[in-house]
């Protein structure tokens, strides 16, 4: 298997009247016919919430579901439950408690060997963000801020990039200073699949969605629009 990321910019659980398209498509990144899925809630503190709603939303779908809390393990090998499964789905939530937390359980490394071993890593906001050089978050009071990822995709992320008017010219602003690296933007219901360490494809679950690439040119900023295919 390829090594592959599905970063999804959000509304990756849609209204039940709506066809979740990005998870359907999700679910046939993996070679098995009914593979298995495990959430890792680390960005929300493995809220019972959110876990919930993963079991609802993905028992929806031939697959099996599974979640792993760093908070209160449920066994004593890690590494071990997590390289059992097909595809790694990493909740949103606040990116700096997750980055400070996997770093501190070594699950960074855990989450990269998993990569190369052929396991789909995915997961909404913080957990598409997270696979990329740096980005920008709303994790720090006082604003949106630039913040180290785990750097298995080369460059930076930006999720929610339409939904939230300051998004934009922030990360317009922090590639320009070279604060954060050039990289790709997401709305909600658009989603960044990599092979390897090479953008494969964006698709979407809505026709407006889009993504954009955003580099430094000189001492400015460049935003270019980029194709992507609608799901449905």
């Amino acid at each position: 298997m390829d090594k592959q990321i599905f970063g999804i910019g959000g509304d990756f659980f849609p209204p039940q009247w709506k066809r979740p398209l990005l998870r359907e498509h999700l679910l046939t990144l993996s070679d098995k016919s009914r593979p298995k899925v495990c959430y890792v809630g680390t960005a929300t503190g493995d809220a019972a919430y959110n876990v919930e709603i993963f079991y609802k939303e993905f028992g929806r779908h031939d697959c099996e579901t599974s979640h792993l809390s760093l908070y209160s393990p449920p066994q004593k090998d890690i590494r071990s439950y997590a390289l059992k499964h097909d595809i790694i789905y990493v909740g949103g939530g606040n990116t700096k408690n997750l980055m400070a937390l996997w770093k501190e359980w070594g699950f960074d490394e855990i989450m990269r060997e998993a990569w190369e071993a052929g396991i789909v890593l995915s997961g909404t906001s913080a957990g598409s963000i997270c696979w990329f050089d740096d980005c920008i978050t709303d994790s720090i009071p006082g604003g949106l801020t630039s913040l180290k990822c785990t750097g298995l995709l080369k460059g930076s992320n930006s999720t929610h990039y339409s939904a939230h008017p300051d998004r934009p010219s922030t990360y317009r602003e922090l590639i320009r200073t070279g604060e954060v690296s050039p990289g790709i933007s997401t709305d909600d219901g658009c989603a960044l699949h990599f092979k390897g360490d090479e953008l494969h494809e964006i698709v979407t679950q809505d026709t407006n969605a889009r993504a954009y690439r955003v580099e430094r040119v000189g001492d400015e900023y460049r935003e270019t629009p980029l194709d992507a295919r609608y799901l449905g």
